[in-house]
């Protein structure tokens, strides 16, 4: 039963870590104006539920097959990309805002937030791969 929620986890983290490259990928598209605000805005808040939801599912499996540690590792995230989608001002398109973008250095912000989360979620995917194989051993 373990290295199946750890092969769940690895493949919920393959997504994840394409979803960060694609949203660095869309930024860095926005910052040297291949693409304008509003369409950058609207690829990126697609994905902003997806985001939330995957790691949230993987953070609460973790909490109920009692992996403490993976838990306590994946909360801060979980909890940083709930906090962001739930305190998107109320005139905003949604957490990336094409009016606002551009203003007090966001844009580098965001790009900052999307390589952190990258390098996070290939950490993950590397625990995960370790304790799949070691779960796999032990069974």
């Amino acid at each position: 039963m373990e290295a199946v929620v750890f092969l769940f986890s690895l493949l919920d983290c393959c997504a994840l870590i394409f979803l960060s490259v694609y949203f660095v990928i869309t930024l860095s598209d926005l910052e040297c104006d291949y693409i304008n605000a509003r369409s950058c805005c609207s690829k990126l808040n697609t994905w902003v539920i997806p985001e939330l939801v995957g790691h949230t599912i993987v953070t609460v499996l973790m909490l109920v097959s009692l992996h403490w540690f993976i838990f306590l590792l994946n909360l801060p995230v979980a909890t940083w990309n709930i906090y962001r989608f739930i305190m998107v001002p109320s005139g905003n398109m949604g957490v990336f805002d094409p009016t606002e973008i551009h203003n007090r250095g966001q844009l580098k912000s965001h790009m900052k937030e999307a390589m952190i989360k990258l390098g996070f979620y290939l950490l993950c995917f590397f625990m995960y791969l370790y304790s799949m194989i070691l779960a796999l051993i032990n069974d």
